[in-house]
């Protein structure tokens, strides 16, 4: 085969290519030689396009098989470089578009923790699959993005991104970094992620996403509290830089999450660990009528009116003038008149059906000694008719 026809093949343009492997180049030597021309074009060319599959397979990336979320390299990154792990921060720039090419979400040197849900679910999930340097086009399916419920702005009834919406991101990983302790015992740092998450709590509440909610509430306490979530211990002045104010200000912002956790891990019926909740906030604040209030929820939830009655009662002596208080206060006084008299209709059900058996018993007893009573009358009868025939048969028998 002529060299002229090799020159122009695909093997080599591919061999000549700026992102060439490593591999490429070893199978042209092996192809050429000194120089000299390959001795079967058809393999070498084989071999070439399964190359390229290869790239192309590495480049594109069908997360679940499903084509729901697919990842597709634009640039890669160094060979060198690190992918982020969960609980890393990272630095990315992402822009999202629709499927009609409207811009949705634009951002530039932003940072998050890579599993926190600071950005949606796809790109959450395609963080620590990156390289630093790498930029990759995620495309997802509403699952993973904004789902049914779409994006709306606060106080705007406007969707950014509207339901059921497939989405398109291009991002780029700058930096992805693991903080160690020293890197989070200012208290500027502590409080700025502590609200952060909390923040992104709140969102995912409202949204009706509780699971996630708490999730990232759980994670502000990381920040806020490192003391187990045992308020009345003390930080370990030698290991944080937080003066008094510092310690108090984090102690008001924690105690705001744990009522925020407790409300939410009410919704999902988590009463035990919602009672939990609420009492880090009463041991500090005995007093606080949010928790107090939503600790008479849960003692409602778990079936003790009577607890729940007795705190909504002492919120309302805080707060009288709050109607919703005192709608719910209302409410659990019917409900206790309620529980009340079904709890006498059934103790009634109970004593009348103890009463029939009693007398269902005593009939029983009495019984027999009716049926002994007409067995002796009958006997009585039955002697005095034969003394009687008796009587009448000597008398005759003699006369």
């Amino acid at each position: 085969m002529d060299t002229e026809k090799s020159s122009s093949s695909s093997f080599e343009d591919l061999t000549n290519a700026e992102d060439t492997k490593d591999i490429r180049k070893v199978a042209a030597e092996a192809a050429f030689g000194d120089g000299d021309a390959p001795t079967d074009l058809g393999e070498d060319k084989k071999q070439a396009e399964a190359e390229e599959q290869l790239e192309e397979s590495e480049d594109e990336c069908d997360i679940l098989g499903n084509k729901q979320l697919v990842k597709r390299i634009v640039k890669r990154g160094s060979e060198e470089a690190i992918r982020p792990a969960s609980g890393n921060l990272v630095t990315i720039n992402f822009t999202g578009k629709m499927d009609n090419g409207k811009v949705v979400e634009e951002e530039k040197n932003f940072q998050c923790h890579v599993g926190d849900y600071e950005v949606c679910q796809g790109l959450d999930m395609v963080l620590p699959m990156m390289k630093v340097g790498e930029v990759a086009q995620v495309t997802m399916d509403p699952r993973f993005g904004y789902g049914t419920i779409g994006l709306k702005k606060d106080n705007e009834t406007d969707f950014v991104i509207p339901p059921d919406s497939n989405l398109t991101y291009e991002i780029e990983l700058v930096d992805a970094k693991y903080e160690d302790f020293p890197d989070l015992k200012g208290f500027e740092i502590r409080r700025k992620y502590g609200t952060r998450k909390k923040e992104r709590a709140n969102y995912f509440y409202k949204r009706l996403e509780f699971n996630t909610a708490i999730h990232l509430y759980k994670r502000a306490l990381d920040f806020l509290d490192t003391r187990d979530g045992d308020p009345d211990a003390e930080f370990l002045k030698e290991d944080l830089e937080l003066s008094n104010s510092d310690m108090q200000t984090l102690l008001e912002d924690r105690l705001i999450v744990y009522n925020n956790l407790a409300m939410t891990q009410i919704k999902i019926a988590a009463y035990d660990a919602a009672l939990k909740s609420v009492e880090h906030v009463l041991r500090c604040q005995p007093n606080n009528s949010k928790a107090l209030y939503r600790k008479g929820r849960i003692l409602e939830g778990k079936a003790d009116t009577q607890g729940a009655i007795k705190l909504l009662q002492k919120v309302a002596t805080l707060e009288p003038d709050n109607r919703a208080v005192q709608s719910d206060l209302a409410r659990l006084f019917i409900k206790a008149r309620r529980e009340e008299h079904n709890e006498k209709e059934m103790y009634q059900k109970m004593l009348g059906q103890a009463k029939k058996m009693e007398q269902k018993t005593a009939t029983r007893q009495k019984q027999p000694l009716v049926d002994n009573s007409k067995l002796k009358l009958l006997g009585y009868l039955m002697g005095s008719i034969l003394i009687g025939v008796a009587g009448v048969a000597i008398y005759r028998y003699k006369y």
